[in-house]
């Protein structure tokens, strides 16, 4: 991926990581000097007779040392279908192949049924079956902005409504699964790939957070992806958060531009279509960068450790298991209390215990398994997070060394 320059300054968290649109390079006019990466082709552009050129390879980022995950991406399918989700709005598939809707389904929704289309990416929609407790009634009520959160006044609302929200706003911790095509490997490549394309055009971190939300949220809802369709959902979830957070998202061409044109504008508005809809249109997620900037706000740290934390925070993002565990307010207090005691040597700080009602006792689980994280980083073979966080305007805090032990272990 080519990375833009930044100006940044070390240890701001107020400035706008991305970039107007008239300042944004033309896709189209550019000759990149580097090789995107193509998750995946999709088989039905393969039966058009699309296909990548014969010296299109995988970025060295995507090379795996797992066998598992040798073998999936760019795999044709030989499914009719790529997207099976369980619900009990009756979309089945006959033996013909062809899509049957009772008329029950319009009965019990009050609106007309998918269209052809969008039954190929979803067969079947269930309340019974996908436990994402975003399908809720609730109200979605939006999000507040960094600078909000550093209100003092709003703190303690801001907070107690982010714990309630959080809870509602959970994937499933185990939901691959139910995606026999996907491992755990995919996801990383898939992860690690989203931070390339969210630091390529200058996005804000809690697009990513709230990207990799959508994606862990809509797998939870849906079974049987196939493995060339992932790259196309994770595109999906990036475009979708990009728009709900972003003062300027990328265009649609730029969204189509990043898979080296793998994917259609109609494809990517289509699996955007069906994307909102598994997730009922409920966005406002609570994510672990929202909890670890309000607290910061109420307990300043300095300038490396307010990056460090920041930067475990999104090691976190790679993990399904053990992470998905843990709140995200557990996760940002981990990330929180790991970055101050690799740069001061001390932990969880009274004000936060009083503000959070978090002891020390709760925090350990995870901060553990983020410290096992933290040492691991440097040998995996994802880099993209830690090539991120050793610019200047992270203060360079991957180089910076985890602590070999922790002082309660």
């Amino acid at each position: 991926m080519m990375n833009f320059g930044t100006n940044a300054h070390c240890g701001s968290h107020t400035s706008k990581e991305n970039i107007p649109t008239s300042s944004k390079i033309d896709a189209s006019q550019v000759q990149r000097a580097k090789q995107r990466t193509v998750l995946g082709v999709l088989s039905d552009n393969e039966q058009r007779g699309r296909s990548l050129s014969k010296g299109r390879q995988f970025s060295k980022h995507s090379s795996v040392s797992d066998s598992s995950q040798h073998t999936f991406l760019g795999c044709p399918s030989s499914s009719s279908y790529d997207v099976y989700v369980e619900e009990a709005c009756e979309v089945v598939l006959a033996a013909s192949g062809e899509e049957v809707v009772s008329d029950s389904y319009y009965l019990h929704t009050g609106t007309a049924a998918l269209q052809n289309e969008d039954v190929r990416l979803l067969l079947e929609l269930s309340s019974s079956s996908c436990q994402d407790a975003s399908m809720q009634s609730e109200p979605d009520e939006s999000l507040m902005s960094e600078e909000v959160l550093c209100v003092s006044e709003y703190a303690k609302d801001i907070h107690r409504h982010l714990r309630d929200s959080e809870m509602k706003f959970r994937p499933l911790p185990g939901y691959l699964e139910k995606h026999p095509e996907i491992t755990h490997g995919m996801r990383v490549i898939l992860v690690d790939w989203l931070v390339e394309v969210v630091r390529e055009y200058k996005l804000r971190s809690e697009t990513l957070h709230l990207a990799v939300n959508y994606l862990d949220r809509f797998l939870s809802c849906t079974a049987y992806v196939k493995r060339g369709k992932l790259q196309l959902v994770g595109t999906a979830a990036l475009l979708i958060a990009s728009k709900y957070e972003e003062i300027f998202p990328p265009e649609l061409n730029d969204f189509v531009y990043i898979t080296d044109s793998t994917y259609t504008k109609k494809q990517l508005v289509r699996m955007e279509h069906v994307f909102l809809r598994v997730l009922a249109f409920k966005m406002a997620a609570p994510t672990t960068n929202q909890f670890l900037r309000l607290f910061m706000s109420i307990h300043s740290v300095c300038a490396n450790t307010e990056n460090l934390a920041l930067f475990l925070a999104e090691l976190s993002l790679l993990e399904i298991e053990p992470f998905l565990q843990y709140t995200p307010s557990i996760v940002a207090a981990g990330a929180y209390s790991l970055a101050t005691y690799t740069v001061n040597k001390s932990l969880w700080p009274d004000s936060l215990y009083a503000f959070t009602g978090y002891t020390m006792a709760e925090i350990v689980p995870c901060l553990t398994d983020l410290h096992q994280l933290y040492i691991s980083a440097e040998s995996r073979p994802q880099q993209a997070i830690r090539e991120k966080y050793k610019s200047s305007k992270y203060c360079r805090v991957s180089w910076i060394s985890p602590p070999t032990v922790l002082p309660f272990l």
